[in-house]
């Protein structure tokens, strides 16, 4: 069961914030001056903070969210409740506070099944988009911009590096931030998790298993081999160079 996941126990316990640039998300002053002394009720403090920071990593000019959308992150309903029922209740009485206090505005569009709830900031953009949905001009297509969830975007490169590697030096924390800069996330946490895997904790190996992918592509159907032919590959292979014994 994902729910009691020691993942999710291990994060419970913050560890500060990382060295180096880190994602920013840009919150209106009205959030502190306005909406933060009114909120007494924590489920809705967790669900207006996350929205921000959701709809801050979609792309497109109207940005929304369906309560499945939020249902489906499990590292942000783990914090919502202490079972799946709980948080699940927690979740719905969030969005009614939310849409009743004017944080965010709430359409229903027909579906083939049922009706599909769909929530929008209350920003300029938001109301224009609940216009044209309301006039019949505009709908937004399920699936074609989903959604980011909170476990995608952690941890970042310089958690990883001390996670797994050690502590962090000038020299690391800038070769880190030029592969931040080239490589995808995912990309630099499968590479991490490879000199896991096959207990190879250097930056060299990491920086050349990312340079290999660049050059000459991914290989998903090698990355699904087990442990031992992972092994082989890297670390008696091309890559032995860059290993310390």
């Amino acid at each position: 069961m994902w729910w009691i996941s020691r993942e999710w126990a291990e994060m419970s316990s913050f560890k500060g914030f990382p060295a180096g640039k880190l994602k920013q998300t840009p919150v209106p002053d009205q959030v502190f001056c306005e909406l933060l002394p009114a909120i007494d009720h924590l489920g809705e403090l967790k669900l207006t903070c996350y929205v921000f920071w959701r709809l801050n990593r979609m792309e497109g000019d109207f940005r929304c969210l369906r309560r499945s959308d939020l249902a489906r992150d499990k590292r942000f309903m783990a914090g919502m409740g202490t079972t799946p029922e709980q948080a699940e209740l927690v979740l719905d009485e969030a969005l009614q506070r939310a849409v009743e206090r004017g944080t965010l505005l709430k359409v229903s569009l027909p579906g083939a099944d049922a009706q599909e709830t769909v929530y929008f900031l209350n920003s300029p953009r938001g109301r224009a988009a609940l216009r044209a949905i309301l006039k019949g001009e505009w709908r937004p297509e399920a699936g074609a911009n989903p959604p980011p969830d909170l476990a995608e975007d952690f941890p970042n490169i310089f958690e990883l590096y001390e996670s797994h590697i050690g502590p962090l030096t000038p020299m690391i924390a800038e070769a880190l931030r030029e592969a931040e800069e080239l490589y995808p996330p995912a990309w630099i946490r499968d590479a991490f998790r490879i000199a896991v895997e096959n207990n190879v904790r250097n930056w060299r190996y990491i920086a050349a298993i990312l340079k290999r992918w660049q050059s000459e592509g991914r290989d998903e159907r090698k990355d699904r081999e087990d442990a031992e032919k992972t092994r082989r590959r890297y670390v008696e292979g091309e890559y032995a160079d860059y290993i310390e014994h």
